[in-house]
């Protein structure tokens, strides 16, 4: 168990972009940041980042917390299991109180599948380095292909020997149960070794965790098939991962590329060489859920393919999803009789890059002339030719880039450029008339006002405004009415500045001022989230502890967590450029520090309109009094001039205008 001493060091040590940009691309907009959402597929950035508030917040799903929330979410980790992984990243020691046996069982099962696939990988190296198979086969193999000791270590290589049991008798005996390693795939159905005689690849995550493994067999002319890998689990979805992804992560943020190649000696070899920004689509044509991952770190692929592979034309049909994502791609071709492995090693790592960089070609006239040239002037290939190159052009979102394509398909295809356009034109619309018709069998989404001040590019659902505001925990159809709008302010002003001090005379913080003067009200509020919120605030004041930000947002109730990450999120901003020029708010505070008239005026909106709804309610009784009760008439009218001079008191105060 972690003290929360320490919990609190590492929330407040943890920056929010820091750990984020280790899995997604960010770039500034404003005080924000913002990229593609990692936990759902996107075309247009929604997922937001505030490093002044240390939250995230995707308005796309919904998802949003700090740093810890977000490695929970990431990672499929426990909250305890989320801070140890940050206090290992900022180096922040932990002494853990002594656990309970239930809470180290329930520990130990929740990473049970990257403990054994761990157990596994350091085995199979084991093996590698320390048998006299391992060294004689697998390490003169791995060296064979030009590999350093520290490279092997690096990616996790290993050795599985050729006996039935080796590993399996080893994991039973450390602990390990075999349902367990039938699930990750390390023993077969028969409680086997599923890895037998092969050289083992180890396959990481994000965060550099052992996910699953590929095994390339020994034996020459074996009728068993070259690769095997590991099924599919909760922690390894093949078409979402890409091989070297963890190793190259950071130069591909770097180079603003992704190089891409087939076989997982490649990404090794090239990686070596010092060209490190480099993945593997392990045999497979690229996948939607890999070209997003590649996506959340840069628009710019360069694939390189074997130049006598049959499948790069199959291939290349594959990358029209590319396209779509409207992602650059260039591809190139290494010379006959090579892959980027060999070909690197005859050449050295200079030359070869220097040759992918001369080579690259764009991906639709690479495919252009490559299907030209099969169609040696015959002139129905040719027709055929062109509807393909038209269905690829159609799919790019960008009209300059379709225009550019075009004028350049036409050239090389000696065809009239208006008939290359009106062909485009036709496939675009068949498009977007797709599109639309998913659209509309599905829900509708509303959007009153979209914020000012922006560069132009909005989240694919834009930041609802207080008239569409949809509170956690509650359906989609109830909407914000105009009293729980001032409830959702007092809840956000708890929630940011409850703890500031409001008055320093009287030592007053902003928490005691508000709830000080609605505490006869908080059980009349009208939506319960913020009634939670402003009755947690409540609570801490009549125990005299502290309120901050953070004890909202890693609260154990979901509804309390998620609702302060939302009302903390606000998508206006004071422009960093006004900063910048010197033109500073000269009638008021800046507004991150203006939390005592924030104060002041959520809670007289607040009141003010709880008096209006007594007055309506008022109303209604004044109309249902009988004709013959006048006394009851006179009492009701009375109460409702009070009302009135109440509510115009209040108007005045917040500057509204008071209606005779």
């Amino acid at each position: 168990m972690i003290p929360q001493k320490t919990v609190q060091e590492i929330l407040e040590t943890a920056k929010i972009e820091d750990v984020i940009q280790d899995f997604v691309n960010l770039r500034r907009r404003g005080v924000n940041m913002i990229g593609l959402c990692p936990f759902h597929n996107e075309k247009t950035p929604s997922f937001t980042v505030s490093p002044a508030k240390n939250i995230f917040k995707c308005f796309g799903c919904g998802k949003a917390g700090d740093p810890a929330k977000f490695i929970m979410e990431h990672e499929h980790l426990s909250y305890p299991d989320a801070l140890r992984y940050l206090a290992r990243r900022y180096r922040i020691e932990i002494q853990e109180i002594e656990m309970t046996p239930e809470a180290v069982a329930q520990q130990q099962a929740e990473e049970s599948l990257y403990i054994l696939n761990e157990f596994a990988r350091q085995f199979y190296q084991d093996q590698l380095f320390e048998t006299d198979m391992g060294k004689s086969i697998g390490l003169s193999y791995f060296k064979g292909r030009g590999f350093r000791e520290d490279t092997i270590r690096k990616f996790g290589l290993g050795y599985a020997p050729n006996e039935y049991e080796a590993f399996v008798k080893k994991a039973t005996q450390a602990g390990y149960k075999l349902d367990f390693l039938k699930k990750l795939g390390l023993a077969s159905q028969y409680d086997k070794d599923f890895f037998r005689n092969r050289v083992m690849f180890t396959i990481y995550n994000l965060s550099g965790k052992p996910i699953a493994f590929a095994g390339r067999i020994m034996e020459k002319d074996a009728k068993a098939p070259k690769y095997i890998n590991s099924p599919e689990t909760e922690i390894y979805v093949k078409n979402k991962v890409l091989y070297g992804a963890f190793h190259a992560k950071t130069a591909i943020r770097k180079a603003d590329e992704c190089i891409l190649v087939e076989g997982y000696t490649d990404v090794i070899s090239l990686h070596q060489a010092g060209i490190e920004n480099v993945v593997a689509s392990s045999g497979t044509s690229l996948t939607e859920g890999q070209i997003a991952l590649i996506k959340r770190f840069t628009p710019n692929i360069k694939i390189l393919y074997d130049g006598d592979s049959a499948g790069v034309k199959a291939a290349l049909r594959g990358l029209d999803m590319v396209l779509e994502q409207d992602m650059n791609v260039r591809v190139v071709l290494i010379p006959d009789g090579d892959d980027p492995d060999s070909y690197l090693q005859k050449v050295g790592a200079t030359a070869f890059q220097a040759f992918i960089d001369e080579q690259a070609k764009d991906f639709i006239l690479f495919k252009t002339n490559l299907l030209l040239a099969e169609t040696k002037g015959d002139p129905v290939r040719k027709a055929g030719l062109v509807r393909d190159i038209v269905d690829s052009i159609s799919r790019v979102p960008d009209p300059f880039k379709r225009s550019f394509y075009v004028k350049e398909c036409a050239r090389v295809m000696e065809l009239e450029e208006e008939v290359l356009i009106s062909e485009t034109n036709k496939a675009v619309r068949q498009i977007l008339q797709k599109r639309d018709d998913a659209r509309r069998k599905k829900p509708e989404v509303r959007v009153n006002i979209v914020p000012e001040g922006g560069d132009g590019e909005f989240p694919t659902e834009a930041p609802p405004d207080f008239q569409d505001f949809v509170p956690v925990g509650e359906p989609p159809s109830k909407r914000t009415a105009g009293h729980e709008f001032q409830e959702r302010d007092i809840a956000r002003i708890l929630v940011e500045a409850g703890g500031k001090i409001y008055d320093e005379k009287e030592n007053l913080t902003v928490a005691e001022f508000v709830l000080g003067n609605i505490e006869d009200v908080l059980e009349d509020f009208d939506n319960e989230a913020y009634k939670l919120i402003a009755k947690e605030a409540m609570q801490l004041v009549l125990d005299k502890q502290p309120i901050n930000t953070q004890y909202f947002i890693g609260h154990s109730d979901q509804i309390i967590s998620e609702l302060a990450v939302d009302l903390l999120h606000s998508p206006w901003e004071y422009s960093p450029g006004w900063a910048e020029r010197e033109l500073y708010l000269s009638s008021q505070k800046m507004p991150e520090e203006n939390f005592n008239k924030d104060s002041l005026s959520a809670l007289l909106q607040f009141k003010l309109r709880k008096i209006i709804r007594l007055g309506e309610k008022n109303q209604l009784l004044l109309k249902a009094v009988p004709s013959d009760d006048p006394s009851q008439l006179m009492r009701l009218m009375k109460v409702q001039m009070k009302l009135n001079e109440m509510r115009n008191e209040l108007m005045k105060q917040v500057g509204m205008v008071v209606l005779k």
